[in-house]
């Protein structure tokens, strides 16, 4: 699974630096700024929420998981942009494999 990360992490930096803002939607948000990729994220966070809702009520999980796919990709585009990749992520998530979440939680 990570294989996939790693290249959409390729994709990213490879937009970010080489493609033009007008053949890139990737490359259009680096260029509007810090600010914009923010507003997509927090965009793609409601549309999660409402599409939990939305799954729990109907039982199907298909909206659910493109709009967790969108909140990635941008949480992704958000990382790139401040120049740190999934890999910082999925260290992280790593580290707090053998702690309690609670224990986790406290240590902030």
């Amino acid at each position: 699974m990570n294989d996939t990360l790693k290249q959409l992490d390729q994709v990213l930096k490879q937009r970010k630096q080489n493609a033009e803002p007008d053949s890139s939607y990737v490359a259009s948000l680096h260029s509007k700024g810090l600010n914009k990729i923010l507003e997509k994220v927090g965009e793609e966070a409601c549309e999660t929420i409402i599409a939990a809702k939305d799954a729990q009520l109907s039982g199907n999980s298909k909206e659910i998981i493109g709009e967790c796919a969108d909140l990635w990709f941008h949480s992704l585009v958000m990382l790139s942009h401040l120049g740190e990749d999934s890999s910082a992520v999925l260290k992280e998530l790593e580290r707090r494999f053998d702690l309690s979440g609670l224990d986790e939680k406290a240590s902030r």
